[in-house]
C-alpha cells in the first residue's frame, strides 16, 4: 500500500460511518457552519457546466434532506428526468433559470423558487450570459450525494456509449432519464 492510499483510509472509514449513520436514521449532534464555496465534506463536484457544493447533508439529517449550492458558468443543464422518490426545490440565488415540471416552462431570477414533486419529469437551465447560482434541496436526500460523485468522476469527458451509461446511472439512484436537457 502507498502513502496516498495510507493516508485515505481515515477519510473513507469516516465516509462509510457517516452513510451508515444517515442509513440508520441518526442525524448530526449539533449544528455546523459551511462557508461561501466551500462543501460540507471539502469535495470539489464539477459537473454539467458547473460546480455542485454540498450544503446540508443526507448524514446530518438522517437521510431526509439534501442541499446543493450550484455555480452555472455556462447555459444549459441536465437532462428531461423524474425522481421516484425525491421532491426537488429550486431557489434561485443570481441569474436566470428556465425549470421545466411537468411540461410547465417557468421563468425564474433571483429569489425565485419552483418545486418538482416526485414522479414528475423535470428539468432546469441557466439561460442568462453570466451564469448564475442555483440551491437545490432534494427531500428525502435519497442516494442523490452519490448520484453527483458518479457524476463528478466524467468531468469533462464524454464516456463512450453516454446515452446508456447515464441511462443506467440515473436507474440506480431511482431517477428515470426521459429526455435532452432543455432547448435554450
Amino acid at each position: 500500500m502507498n502513502r496516498r492510499q495510507f493516508l485515505k483510509l481515515p477519510l473513507a472509514a469516516a465516509a462509510l460511518t457517516l452513510d451508515a449513520r444517515a442509513a440508520t436514521g441518526e442525524r448530526a449532534p449539533g449544528g455546523f457552519r459551511v462557508g461561501s464555496g466551500e462543501d460540507r465534506h471539502g469535495e470539489e463536484l464539477l459537473i454539467m457546466g458547473g460546480s455542485f457544493d454540498l450544503k446540508v447533508s443526507g448524514r446530518d439529517t438522517g437521510g431526509e434532506l439534501c442541499i446543493y449550492d450550484t455555480v452555472r458558468k455556462a447555459k444549459g443543464g441536465p437532462a428531461l428526468h423524474r425522481h421516484f422518490h425525491q421532491d426537488e426545490w429550486f431557489y434561485v440565488i443570481r441569474g436566470e433559470f428556465i425549470v421545466e415540471v411537468g411540461g410547465a416552462r417557468l421563468r425564474l431570477g433571483p429569489g425565485d423558487s419552483a418545486l418538482a414533486p416526485r414522479m414528475i419529469p423535470h428539468a432546469f437551465a441557466s439561460v442568462g450570459d453570466a451564469g448564475g447560482q442555483l440551491l437545490i434541496a432534494f427531500q428525502p436526500a435519497g442516494t442523490m450525494e452519490d448520484f453527483f460523485r458518479q457524476m463528478a468522476r466524467y468531468g469533462t469527458d464524454i464516456p463512450k456509449n453516454p446515452e446508456a451509461i447515464m441511462r443506467q446511472l440515473f436507474e440506480r439512484h431511482d431517477m428515470e432519464l426521459l429526455g435532452p436537457p432543455l432547448s435554450l
